[in-house]
């Protein structure tokens, strides 16, 4: 049997961690339940008018208007978590290529280094836009990366939106931001999530 703070705790954790609702909500929805028993229904027949949490944290959010991320402020906050990378990565390569000299090693240490920093800025990006909603470069440029409902994004979701790193078709991914609607990806699209205007509490 779903406790009330546990259902309660399942619609907040939908919303955005920036978000200044969930306070409220939470608020809300707690004083309607104990309300609602205080007049004699069970605690499952008020949880079961209130629906699945899923649909609920949607009617919440739809008050809430998504504002699609400029594409240059995208490429900008791509940018800077590349550099957040190098600068990790870069002195490693600098101590192998003075190591082990020679172009044939030197080239090999480029290419794995590469790949390497695709793989690193690739997890980087999953573990914090699905606990955040933002990255270092996302943060700094005042966007978010949410479901398109604007719930926060799952795991899987969190993960289909670095495909296009592992597949090496970034470039051609990030064109489709430029002609769809709402200036989403194509892995964006198949993930169902997207770049949006920050919430001011998370700019901050």
């Amino acid at each position: 049997m779903t406790t009330a703070q546990e259902y309660i705790d399942g619609v907040v954790d939908l919303m955005p961690r920036g978000a200044a609702m969930r306070t409220q909500i939470a608020m809300e929805l707690e004083a309607h339940i104990a309300e609602r028993v205080a007049h004699g229904f069970a605690l499952d027949e008020v949880l079961h008018q209130l629906g699945d949490p899923v649909k609920l944290a949607d009617s919440y959010l739809a008050a809430e208007p998504l504002v699609a991320a400029p594409f240059g402020d995208r490429a900008a906050a791509k940018l800077i978590d590349t550099f957040v990378v190098l600068l990790v990565v870069g002195p490693l390569a600098a101590v192998l290529t003075w190591l082990t000299p020679g172009p044939p090693v030197v080239t090999a240490i480029v290419l794995f280094l590469a790949f390497c920093g695709s793989a690193l800025l690739g997890l980087y990006t999953t573990v914090a836009e699905y606990e955040t909603a933002q990255t270092l470069g996302k943060r700094v440029c005042g966007l978010r990366v949410v479901h398109e409902s604007g719930r926060r994004i799952t795991v899987g979701q969190a993960i289909v939106r670095q495909l296009p790193l592992v597949l090496s078709v970034f470039f051609i991914d990030a064109l489709f931001a430029l002609f769809t609607d709402k200036s989403q990806r194509a892995f964006e699209m198949l993930s169902k999530t997207r770049v949006v205007l920050a919430l001011p509490q998370e700019t901050q």
